[in-house]
């Protein structure tokens, strides 16, 4: 396995496959790296250099009883980033991901390091209703998160079933192995880093780090979105960078990069190309 160890001894573990611009996968609550098989395939087959890393406390990385916050989740993919030397990456976040690369590109991107980013159903601004963002969701919903922890490998069956890829919508086609596999991603983290990041991905303010941000951002979401609805979310980002542009899907779920691989595709490649 290939891992980093960072400055507070957490080992990172990340994949590293073939040659050519780097595009680098910020995965979603509480899932892996391996979230991004389809992507990474696809873009490997067409001469980049592709990389993904579990989150520390996700997958196979520590599990460790050490911070589970976006500033160190940052800076352990600015870590990376500089171990393996990357120059002139696209960095590509779903969900909480989102959230990853948005506060990562606007701390340490500033260096040449990012060419572009990709913002997938993500988290980014903030998804927490407040007075300040009254279109946000309710606390009670993530509140019902934490209380669904208590059985655990049943609450990560009940989501993917359900919201996540859209299965309990009329007519939707469910796909039993990706269910099964966002529930063996879910079941190999850790409980408490992924309990903690509930309160991260729901609470982070990523408002100014979205303004901060100089690099063409791509801003990709479902109006069919049941985890992080849309209205609050995508055309508020796209809003906020100075150089993004919102990519609107009609009848997608929250893990359209699973579903629909190859329009997501499809549409990443066209925006690294331009």
């Amino acid at each position: 396995m290939s891992t980093i160890t960072v400055k507070d001894g957490t080992e990172i573990y990340y994949k590293d496959w073939g040659t050519g611009q780097p595009i680098v996968f910020h995965h979603g609550w509480p899932l892996s790296a391996d979230d991004w098989d389809s992507q990474m395939l696809f873009f490997l087959l067409r001469g980049y250099r592709v990389i993904a890393h579990d989150r520390r406390g996700h997958g196979r990385s520590s599990q460790n009883d050490l911070a589970n916050d976006m500033d160190t989740y940052a800076a352990d993919s600015a870590a990376l980033v500089k171990h393996l030397k990357l120059k002139n990456a696209i960095h590509v976040g779903h969900s909480t991901g989102g959230g990853e690369v948005a506060r990562y590109v606007a701390r340490f991107g500033g260096d040449g390091s990012v060419a572009k980013a990709a913002l997938i159903s993500a988290i980014t601004p903030v998804m927490i209703k407040s007075a300040t963002n009254p279109g946000g969701t309710p606390m009670e919903v993530f509140d019902g998160f934490r209380a669904g922890m208590a059985n655990r490998a049943q609450f990560y069956r009940d989501i993917p079933e359900g919201p996540f890829y859209g299965f309990n919508r009329p007519g939707a086609k469910v796909q039993q192995g990706v269910i099964d596999n966002w529930w063996r991603q879910g079941m190999m983290g850790s409980i408490k880093a992924q309990y903690e990041c509930i309160k991260t991905l729901s609470e982070t303010d990523l408002t100014e780090d979205l303004k901060h941000i100089n690099v063409p951002v791509l801003v990709m979401h479902s109006e069919d979105d049941q985890i992080v609805p849309f209205a609050d979310a995508g055309p508020l980002a796209a809003k906020l960078l100075k150089n993004g542009t919102l990519k609107v899907y009609q009848g997608f779920p929250h893990g359209m990069p699973t579903t629909h691989a190859d329009q997501i595709n499809a549409d990443l490649l066209a925006f690294i190309k331009s």
